[in-house]
């Protein structure tokens, strides 16, 4: 998913380009923000015929996504710093643990690769709860 800023156009009083490039970055930042927020409120409710609950969370540069059906927990954190990224998957029924492992990637993921991982992660999880189900 991206976000693109446009310029400004001639109705407004001051043109982006005269702005502060600070402002320009917060402004741009912000609005990310707004579309991603108004992503993780579509992905939090799911479709009638499927139980399962997703919701995605940022948390720093990374993400994180927690899928919940009845007891069933599946969750994932892409955590991202400087020189690596750490990607946790853990899934749970009710207090046990069927899988916690991590990776670590000796460079920072970007962000069209963050949303890759947690893209790929809920197909993988939705995969497999129908399989689960029938």
């Amino acid at each position: 998913m991206k976000c693109v800023s446009r310029s400004a156009s001639a109705s407004h009083r001051t043109p982006v380009g005269r702005l502060p490039a600070g402002i320009v970055m917060v402004i741009a930042i912000w609005i990310c923000g707004i579309h991603v927020s108004n992503l993780s409120a579509q992905t939090s409710s799911a479709p009638p015929s499927d139980d399962l609950q997703v919701e995605i969370n940022k948390k720093g540069i990374g993400k994180e996504v927690v899928i919940h059906r009845g007891t069933k927990e599946w969750y994932m954190l892409v955590e991202v710093a400087e020189g690596n990224t750490v990607i946790i998957r853990q899934e749970k029924e009710g207090e046990t643990y069927i899988l916690d492992e991590s990776e670590t990637h000796d460079r920072a993921l970007s962000k069209p690769e963050i949303d890759g991982v947690i893209d790929d992660f809920i197909n993988s999880v939705k995969t497999s709860a129908k399989k689960g189900k029938k």
